[in-house]
């Protein structure tokens, strides 16, 4: 994101996290004026950054406030890791050794990422573990943060630097629903409620112990 300034590219990484935002609402996010919000509007406007979508009724006089999201040449402005050197690698797995060798790739990686996600997140309670590992995937750039709803806890990726490459292999994602299941344990239950990949604009992913969801239908539910 080195091609806007320190500015515009929180108004950008704001809009990546919450979506469609009207000026203001950003302004109180990152507690700067109105009027400044509305001038790196404009600049990334002009750069095919951000466009307005639907208008906002204030419930003032005047017009409805615009809200501001992210087009899709604005999208690149965030890491996609090597994602034409990934997906050319796993066409040549699979032309070399099929579908099963392709997969037997992809169990020696969740291997290593469970080991790496564990040290990360071995120690406290679900919540700690959960925001070390939301720590530890947002170093690789998913953008991951832990949200408390009403004892609700989520784990949610505002970005997925492997796309392109989960687009043309489906097991990378059911290889890190696996992850997940293996670092947090088995007393906890992972449910996918919105889904990149299925045209959600992040994934998000319900957390909770088995012993308070799903516990009368026979153990660990299953993630969609």
């Amino acid at each position: 994101m080195g091609a806007v300034g320190s500015s515009k590219r929180a108004v950008l990484e704001h809009l990546k996290r919450e979506g469609p935002l009207t000026a203001p609402e950003l302004a109180e996010r990152l507690g700067v004026t109105t009027a400044a919000v509305r001038l790196s509007l404009t600049e990334l406007d002009e750069q095919g950054l951000v466009a307005p979508s639907e208008p906002v009724a204030t419930g003032s006089r005047g017009r409805p406030a615009a809200r501001w999201q992210l087009t899709r040449s604005a999208q690149d402005m965030f890491p996609e890791r090597h994602g034409e050197l990934t997906l050319q690698l796993l066409e040549a797995i699979r032309q070399t050794v099929g579908e099963k060798g392709l997969d037997r790739v992809l169990l020696a990686r969740e291997e290593h990422q469970v080991e790496a996600y564990r040290a990360a997140s071995k120690k406290g309670s679900l919540r700690q573990r959960l925001r070390a590992l939301a720590a530890a995937r947002t170093s690789e750039g998913y953008m991951a943060e832990v949200t408390d709803d009403g004892g609700v806890l989520r784990l949610v990726e505002h970005h997925c630097p492997i796309c392109s490459a989960a687009e043309s292999c489906q097991g990378l994602c059911r290889s890190e629903l696996s992850v997940f299941r293996e670092v947090l344990g088995d007393d906890v239950e992972i449910e996918r409620e919105e889904h990149l990949l299925a045209g959600a604009r992040r994934c998000v992913y319900r957390v909770s112990p088995v012993s308070v969801r799903g516990s009368s239908s026979g153990g660990r539910g299953r993630t969609k």
